[in-house]
C-alpha cells in the first residue's frame, strides 16, 4: 500500500514532531465519521468531541497533507464572494446571517490556538493592497460593507501610511484587517489533531475511502476497513477525488504556487514587512506573501486550473516576487511548492446533505483558512440538530461548469484571462 508523504514544502521542513499515526486495519463503529484530516474535517471533528459524540477521521495520506498544510497561512476574513454579491444574490435576511458568520472563522482558529496550546507561530494583522485608485475605491466600500456587520478592527491606510507597513512602492493605499493575521499552517493543522485525540477521537492515516455504501447504518470503505457510522462528514475538498460524484460535477480542483526564501536575516526582514503583517493585493489574480518565524519571505500566487504542477514554480513566482521587492534579486529560494483548492463556478462554498446522513462541506474558492474553521463549526450544529446556519450555506445556489468536466478546465482559464486583463490594465 502507498504510503504518502507531506510535499518538499518550508512547512514539511518546519513541522512540529508528531507521533506516527496508524493504517486502519479493522472494521469499526462510530458516531461520525469525517472523511479527510485537513482543517474543515478537524474543525468539524472538535466540535463534535466537544459536544459528546465519538468521532473517527480517515485521512487518505497525513494530516494536513492538501491545503491545509499547503496555502499561504493568512488569516483573512469572509468569503471568496463577498456579503454584498450575496446580498445580491439570495437577498438581505439569508445575507444577513451569511454576514455574521463571514468574521467568525478567525476566532474559532484563536481560540483553538489559545485553548488547546497549539504552537504554530499565530501573528495578528493583514494588510490589503491597493495598486489603484478603482482597487482603493472598493476598499473603502468593503470597510463600510464589513462594518455593517460589526466588523471594526479595520484602518484605511492612503500611501504614505501603507509604505509604513510594507516596503514596497507598487501600492497606492490599502486596508489593515487587526483581526487578520497569519500562521504555519501545517502546524495549526497538526495543533488540530492533537486536540482532535486527546479528547479521544481517532485519526487513521494512509487510509483513504474508497466506497461510501449509503444508508441507514453507512459505511465507509478503506483500502484494509471499514467504518460504520451514525453520519459521515465528506471533508476532502480537492483532494476527494470522485468519492462522491455528484460532488464533483460543481466543483474544479485548481493549483496554486508558493516559494519561501532563505532567511533574510532580522534588518532585511524588517525593511520588508517592519510589523510582520500579511499581504495580499487586490487584485483577482492576487499575490499573497507574508514572513515566516525564521525570517524567510513566503509569496505566492498564479492559479493553475485543472491542478496541474508546473515544471518550474520558481520561474512563475520568483518574478513576482521580484516586481513587488526588487531588493531580492539576489536571494535564493530555498522552497517552492503547489497546492490545489477547490474552485466552485459562484466562487461561495457548497454545504449539504446527502440523504439523511452524510453531511459536507467544500468549494473555498481560495478563501478557505478561516471558512474551514466556521464550517466545522455549522456542520456539528447541524448533526446536533442546530441547521439555522447550516441551512443558510445550503440554501447558496450552485451550479455545474458550463459544457461538464470535460470544458471546465478552458472555460474557467479563459475567465482568469478576462480578469487578469483588467488586473493589468487597471479596468
Amino acid at each position: 500500500m502507498a504510503n504518502t508523504q507531506y510535499p518538499e514544502s518550508y512547512y514539511a521542513a518546519s513541522a512540529n514532531a508528531v507521533p506516527p499515526r496508524p493504517v486502519l486495519q479493522d472494521d469499526v463503529e462510530t458516531d461520525v465519521c469525517v472523511i479527510g484530516a485537513g482543517y474543515t474535517g478537524l474543525s468539524s471533528a472538535l466540535f463534535l468531541l466537544e459536544n459528546g459524540f465519538r468521532v473517527t477521521v480517515l485521512e487518505a495520506a497525513k494530516v494536513g497533507f492538501g491545503a491545509s498544510g499547503r496555502n499561504g497561512g493568512q488569516i483573512v476574513n469572509s468569503y471568496s464572494r463577498d456579503i454584498d454579491v450575496i446580498e445580491r444574490t439570495v437577498g438581505p435576511k439569508q445575507a444577513q446571517l451569511l454576514g455574521e458568520m463571514a468574521f467568525e472563522g478567525g476566532r474559532i482558529i484563536r481560540e483553538r490556538v489559545a485553548r488547546y496550546n497549539i504552537q504554530c507561530d499565530l501573528k495578528d494583522g493583514g494588510v490589503f493592497a491597493a495598486l489603484s485608485a478603482k482597487q482603493m475605491d472598493h476598499l473603502e466600500s468593503q470597510k463600510r460593507l464589513w462594518e455593517r456587520f460589526g466588523h471594526t478592527q479595520l484602518e484605511l491606510m492612503d500611501q504614505r501610511r501603507i509604505r509604513e507597513v510594507v516596503g514596497c512602492d507598487q501600492y497606492v493605499g490599502g486596508m489593515l484587517d487587526m483581526s487578520g493575521g497569519h500562521i504555519h499552517p501545517l502546524n495549526l493543522a497538526l495543533g488540530e489533531a492533537a486536540a482532535v485525540e486527546s479528547l479521544g477521537g481517532t485519526i487513521y492515516e494512509q487510509s483513504p475511502a474508497v466506497r461510501i455504501e449509503r444508508g441507514a447504518s453507512p459505511v465507509v470503505h478503506t483500502p484494509q476497513g471499514k467504518v460504520r457510522a451514525r453520519f459521515i462528514i465528506v471533508a476532502g475538498n480537492a483532494y476527494l477525488g470522485n468519492l462522491v460524484p455528484e460532488l464533483a460535477a460543481k466543483s474544479m480542483p485548481c493549483g496554486t504556487q508558493v516559494i519561501t526564501t532563505e532567511p533574510l536575516g532580522d534588518e532585511l526582514a524588517n525593511a520588508l514587512l517592519p510589523q510582520d503583517y500579511c499581504v495580499e493585493d487586490c487584485n483577482y489574480l492576487l499575490d499573497y506573501y507574508r514572513l515566516t518565524a525564521d525570517k524567510r519571505l513566503i509569496f505566492g500566487g498564479g492559479v493553475v486550473y485543472g491542478a496541474r504542477d508546473p515544471a518550474n514554480i520558481e520561474a512563475i513566482i520568483r518574478p513576482k516576487m521580484l516586481k513587488a521587492f526588487p531588493q531580492l534579486k539576489d536571494v535564493k529560494i530555498d522552497y517552492a511548492w503547489t497546492g490545489n483548492f477547490l474552485l466552485t463556478l459562484s466562487r461561495l462554498p457548497q454545504v449539504g446533505r446527502l440523504g439523511d446522513n452524510i453531511y459536507y462541506s467544500q468549494g473555498c474558492s481560495g478563501h478557505g483558512v478561516t471558512y474551514t474553521h466556521l464550517a466545522g463549526k455549522v456542520l456539528a450544529e447541524a448533526l446536533r440538530g442546530q441547521a439555522e446556519r447550516f441551512d443558510a450555506f445550503a440554501d447558496l445556489p450552485h451550479y455545474p461548469f458550463p459544457g461538464g468536466q470535460l470544458l471546465r478546465t478552458p472555460f474557467a482559464a479563459l475567465g482568469a484571462w478576462y480578469y487578469g486583463l483588467r488586473d493589468k490594465y487597471g479596468l
